[in-house]
């Protein structure tokens, strides 16, 4: 067995300590919701997390437990019941208080770049095959942390799209275990894409956010977002998105009782 291998098997044996699990029970209703084996398994891969990714406060923030804990615990929603490498893009987790100015660059359906600073929760930063930064705004993980069921959450999104990546290119399409799903996933989410799209030009009411239509890669972001978050709801109104992201992901969130009473709790004051 590879050395890292065998650390991260022992990082993941190791008791979780009263303090972090207390943390996640009063913070994180999302946690509250799994099955005792799941919240086992999200304890053993927060631990590797915590390990093996460098956290750092920007603008002030200073790192603490909670913070570190907060964050690793929701990105370690996503892998359970999956083989993980455990992001292997990520190097660094930026911290900032709140929202931050970014500078972007976006190129228009005709060619045209703009550039200028814009207020951002979150990056998720990819180069094939190099190790790059996850930024967040503190104030939004707690924000998505505290309401499982609003499909929002900053965490979610941006290691979403670090799962994306995993392919070597951030398109929407993560990799799959078979050519056949491959398949069918492309096939089925770019005829969701499209939907989307038709709807929010229509002015039809939509599950996802437009920010979702911006792209693919946006996309399957947003849509990793309601998957958790509102899973009932995606599952009844796209019944094949679904599908095959439970198939993805390995999981059945619509199965849990997050977004009700006893699951919910009320939204973190802001940092």
């Amino acid at each position: 067995m590879p050395l890292r291998n065998w650390r991260r098997k022992r990082l993941r044996a190791k008791a979780f300590p009263a303090a972090w699990r207390a943390l996640l029970e009063r913070r994180l209703p999302y946690y509250r919701c799994l099955p005792e084996s799941d919240r086992r398994e999200l304890e053993g891969h927060t631990r590797v997390l915590l390990a093996e990714k460098y956290y750092e406060g920007c603008a002030g923030l200073t790192l603490t437990d909670e913070v570190r804990v907060l964050i690793a615990a929701q990105a370690a929603v996503l892998l359970l019941h999956r083989d993980t490498n455990y992001y292997p893009g990520v190097s660094t987790i930026l911290v900032y208080p709140a929202a931050y100015l970014a500078q972007m660059r976006a190129v228009g359906p005709a060619g045209i770049v703009t550039e200028g600073a814009a207020w951002r929760a979150g990056e998720s930063w990819h180069t094939p095959g190099g190790r790059q930064p996850v930024v967040v705004s503190w104030r939004d993980v707690q924000a998505g942390a505290a309401d499982p069921g609003d499909g929002s959450n900053v965490v979610f999104h941006e290691f979403a799209h670090q799962l994306d990546g995993e392919t070597g290119a951030v398109d929407g399409a993560p990799l799959m275990g078979s050519r056949e799903h491959a398949e069918e996933w492309a096939r089925v989410m770019w005829r969701e894409y499209h939907a989307l799209g038709a709807d929010l030009r229509s002015g039809r009411p939509t599950l996802l956010s437009p920010y979702a239509a911006t792209s693919p890669a946006e996309f399957f972001a947003v849509l990793t977002e309601v998957f958790f978050e509102r899973g009932r709801e995606l599952r009844e109104r796209h019944p094949e998105a679904y599908r095959l992201m439970a198939r993805y992901f390995r999981q059945d969130p619509a199965a849990l009782a997050c977004g009700e009473t006893p699951c919910r709790e009320s939204r973190a004051p802001a940092a």
